[in-house]
């Protein structure tokens, strides 16, 4: 039986294959989709699904097991770990950073201003119980 996971790519992200899925995967967890004990698609899978090469899998793969999110065995399969991953927060801080230079390059490549993204972020977290609608106008004086 195939696992439900599956990774989507963005071809014009501009982020690597390998870091995309890494990310997936990690958001997986965090929300909830992979719980500690599921079983990922196959390096051999999911090469052929994404129609990457193997050893671009194998990295991500490797990547994450470094990092003790999951645990592959030999023959078996890659399994979502069952230990707590914990963070210090100088990582939490490097992946933000990584993350808001993402968004901010891909936001200008698509012709915005660092004006209107930080706006639309603002307004983003101010619908899902972030800072409130009222912070906007704060922002607006910077």
């Amino acid at each position: 039986m195939r696992p439900a996971f599956t990774v989507r790519l963005e071809g014009g992200s501009g982020v690597p294959v390998y870091r995309q899925i890494i990310d997936q995967v990690m958001g997986g967890i965090a929300a909830g989709s992979l719980g500690s004990g599921t079983q990922l698609p196959t390096v051999r899978q999911l090469a052929v699904d994404l129609a990457v090469n193997p050893n671009t899998i194998m990295r991500a793969y490797r990547e994450l097991e470094l990092r003790g999110v999951v645990e592959t065995q030999q023959g078996v399969g890659t399994y979502v770990s069952h230990q707590k991953v914990e963070q210090d927060d100088a990582a939490r801080q490097a992946r933000l950073s990584r993350l808001a230079g993402e968004v901010a390059a891909r936001a200008g490549a698509e012709g915005f201003s660092l004006r209107e993204l930080i706006d639309r972020l603002t307004d983003a977290a101010a619908g899902v119980g972030g800072r409130p609608a009222a912070a906007k106008e704060d922002q607006d004086d910077v």
